[in-house]
């Protein structure tokens, strides 16, 4: 099903979701992110949406969204409290959300930065409405097998009552769709909540998957994952604001 570059696709190690527990301390550290990242370049007023992980609501998201207003970028929440796994629901909330903020402001293309489910979300609304989305940014997003390669697989799936198995089919159906807007993945080989593996694109050849070095919980507040995040949308200042599609080639991941 997968190129034989992926390796082995499994939910993390228990060493790695034990090593969690240091969350809050990044958490904490995040405090001083914005002194530490004071040199990034600023951005050019663009329209964001940040999209929260499964459980999670606007709260997790706004350490990320404080130091995004300070470049300088629209930055909004997704609007819909507490991501509940409800995917096909939520990515049409989301769009909705995508679709107002654009005809708000000139129906400008919208960035979409989603952590965990939230950037599996971010994904389909821009594969299914791409006149609407410009670029898409993922933290930690169980990308390949939807939840089977998570820790949270199990209780997924019997809240969901989903065969892990047909999902994972069915997800991979989805991916070979493919989306056209230029794509950065952000995982971490020491996520404790989704299989790393299952964090990389595999399907988008303009896919830039870029690793880091945090747990899944405290991805959000990294300031390494911060500055890609700003580097990658000053990056893209460059083009056209209704640009959508890009000539990059992938950054591609050791699989090893």
């Amino acid at each position: 099903m997968y190129p034989s570059s992926v390796g082995p696709l499994k939910p993390p190690t228990k060493f790695n979701t034990f090593k969690e527990i240091r969350a809050p301390l990044e958490w904490l550290f995040a405090y001083g992110n914005r002194r530490k990242l004071g040199a990034v370049d600023h951005g050019d007023g663009r329209l964001l949406i940040l999209v929260p992980g499964y459980g999670a609501d606007e709260w997790s998201m706004r350490p990320l969204k404080k130091f995004l207003d300070s470049l300088n970028y629209q930055v909004f929440d997704w609007g819909h409290g507490r991501n509940r796994g409800h995917v096909d629901e939520e990515t049409e909330l989301l769009a909705s959300t995508v679709r107002s903020i654009s005809s708000d402001h000139n129906n400008e293309l919208v960035t979409l930065i989603g952590w965990s489910l939230g950037g599996v979300l971010s994904r389909e609304v821009a594969r299914l409405y791409p006149q609407s989305v410009r670029e898409v940014i993922t933290m930690g997003t169980p990308l390949v097998g939807g939840p089977k390669y998570t820790v949270l697989a199990k209780r997924y799936a019997k809240q969901k009552n989903i065969d892990l198995d047909e999902y994972e089919a069915e997800i991979h159906g989805i991916n070979t769709a493919g989306i056209r807007q230029p794509v950065t993945v952000i995982y971490s080989k020491s996520d404790g909540i989704v299989g790393w593996r299952a964090a990389v694109d595999y399907y988008n050849e303009q896919a830039k998957n870029i690793e880091v070095n945090c747990s899944h919980l405290g991805m959000g507040v990294s300031a390494e994952v911060w500055k890609i995040i700003a580097e990658t949308l000053a990056q893209s200042s460059a083009g056209s604001k209704t640009h959508t599609k890009t000539d990059h080639k992938s950054g591609g991941a050791n699989a090893s």
